[in-house]
């Protein structure tokens, strides 16, 4: 209860069956995904506006595949347009200040691993892990996280989500005892409001409150950098190298849009992270890291430090509370997998915290979202500490760096790296032994025109007869609203004659000329089960 506040000097609000903490990317996607599986939904966020500092600026594969499968990927595709034609104008001027020779174009770019560029014309398109991803796989990189936001609040709104801004969660109490007999928790709103719900969900950052009132665990590796990443008005900017550079301090980055930068600087963590950054003390990194003492910042605009804490709660849920995105796990930013992570996270949550508020499935369906989710999460974690070890500026750490650098520059080594930045190669270790169970779902292209992430939107599993086999299609009788069934043939897979696909796009069951998929029934009901 918040201090100096009793019981009796709240306001009681309303009921929802989940309450979402944070109204950022990842609790706004969550919200939209539980209002598709049918539960009320009440997203706070504490800040009043939308957060234009800058942060996470890519979306990977696996990200728009994940919302191209919701029906968003015109949105996203017209915000990445717009900020590729920033980067087109930063390129121009850069070449209108060091000569006509200098580049006027993006280049073919691929990402990065560590700072190390990835060069697009290396990348060997032709890789199976790319096949059959379908239209999601010409978006991604360049979306800013505050744009992203906006489309999945605008999304928010169409579903009917509640979102609250300006409001903050300042504590919880279960609720096991309730005259009526539910269990659920009690939020605390502020300094005088309470409202009830089922279930409360963590999505409220790296700092969350709800993991550390339920007393999550977290624990993980101890921070190595102080980092600044901001968007600045500066001149001298000429003498520093475009796109990422790694000198004898440290690594800074100038660009792909005019202004910004970013510094890292291997002298441990901030003393407070929370404190103001001022243009002189971003001016004094970047000076230190690049050794152009003639670039002046004269304005921030916008601003953050990070470092490179890792960390993972070992567990996503404890009774009625849960976790998604940050508040279950931080790393630093290098690669941009955060934010991606934390929608996959969504995905995952949504339709089955759905289906248990619904009563269309047990509670323990929630025990397979810390499984499925929890492996990528530390993976990711890994992915981000094998790049602090590549920029440390030791001797060590420098001669690795020339090795990475020479593997990054052959076909081979761009192909395995762009795999891993995409999350192409994500996974769950689901009951089958098909080769598509437990895969996210190949975007197959139907007969009729439509393609498979088409039959996704409204966030039910889909049951896909290719072989138009009445048989098959009885087998889902049973399940109501909750699993779609679509018969259509695809003359690129001649073989593969049915696909049971779950709301969040993975494989729960697939059949073929070799595997005649008899364990049909087992997968609708472990996932669904029958009404």
């Amino acid at each position: 209860m918040t201090e100096g506040v009793t019981a009796t000097d709240r306001t009681n609000g309303a009921v929802y069956d989940v309450v979402v903490a944070g109204g950022g990317p990842v609790g706004l996607f969550l919200a939209g995904e539980l209002r598709l599986g049918g539960a009320s939904v009440l997203v706070v966020e504490r800040l009043a506006e939308v957060d234009e500092t800058i942060k996470a600026g890519g979306i990977n594969t696996a990200g728009a595949v994940a919302l191209y499968r919701r029906g968003m990927l015109p949105e996203l595709a017209a915000a990445w347009e717009k900020n590729m034609w920033r980067l087109r104008a930063f390129l121009g001027e850069q070449g209108q200040e060091r000569g006509a020779d200098a580049p006027r174009t993006p280049p073919k770019f691929a990402g990065h691993f560590a700072g190390i560029m990835l060069r697009g014309d290396l990348f060997d398109v032709s890789d199976p892990a790319f096949a059959d991803i379908g239209p999601a796989d010409r978006v991604g990189l360049g979306v800013p996280q505050a744009h992203l936001e906006r489309i999945l609040a605008a999304r928010a709104e169409r579903l009917g989500v509640e979102v609250r801004r300006g409001v903050e969660l300042t504590g919880f109490d279960a609720d096991e005892n309730a005259a009526d007999g539910a269990d659920g928790v009690v939020v605390h709103l502020g300094s005088d409001e309470d409202v009830r719900t089922g279930w409360l969900v963590g999505c409220d950052g790296g700092r969350s409150t709800v993991r550390k009132l339920a007393g999550f665990d977290f624990p993980g590796t101890e921070p190595e950098i102080t980092g600044y990443q901001a968007v600045v008005e500066m001149s001298g900017s000429e003498r520093l190298g475009v796109g990422w550079n790694t000198t004898d301090v440290g690594t800074y980055v100038n660009g792909p849009f005019p202004g910004r930068i970013l510094t890292v600087e291997f002298d441990g963590p901030p003393a407070d992270r929370s404190a103001p950054i001022t243009a002189e003390e971003l001016q004094a990194s970047l000076r230190r890291v690049s050794g152009v003492d003639e670039v002046a910042i004269h304005r921030v605009h916008s601003s953050t430090r990070f470092t490179d804490n890792a960390r993972q709660t070992s567990g996503y849920r404890k009774g009625r509370v849960l976790l998604a995105g940050d508040a279950a796990h931080v790393h630093s930013p290098f690669g941009g997998q955060g934010l991606n992570l934390g929608l996959g996270d969504a995905m995952n949550l949504g339709w089955k915290l759905a289906a248990v508020v619904r009563g269309t499935a047990p509670e323990s369906l929630l025990d397979s979202y810390t499984a499925e989710r929890h492996p990528i999460g530390a993976w990711v974690l890994d992915w981000t500490r094998a790049q602090i070890a590549v920029m440390r500026p030791d001797r060590h750490a420098r001669a690795l760096r020339r090795v990475v650098t020479d593997l990054a520059l052959t076909t081979a080594g761009t192909t395995y790296l762009v795999k891993q930045i995409s999350g192409v190669w994500q996974h769950y270790d689901l009951p089958g032994d098909h080769p598509l169970t437990g895969q996210s779902a190949p975007d197959l292209e139907l007969a009729d025109g439509t393609r498979l992430g088409d039959h996704l939107h409204d966030g039910r599993a889909l049951l896909l007869d290719l072989a138009d086999d009445p048989k098959l299609r009885a087998r889902a009788e049973g399940y109501g609203d909750r699993v779609d069934v679509v018969t259509a043939a695809c003359p690129g897979r001649p073989g593969l004659t049915g696909l049971l696909v779950r709301p969040d796009g993975f494989v729960a069951w697939a059949a073929d000329e070799d595997h005649q998929g008899d364990d049909l029934d087992d997968a609708l009901t472990r996932w669904f089960v029958a009404a």
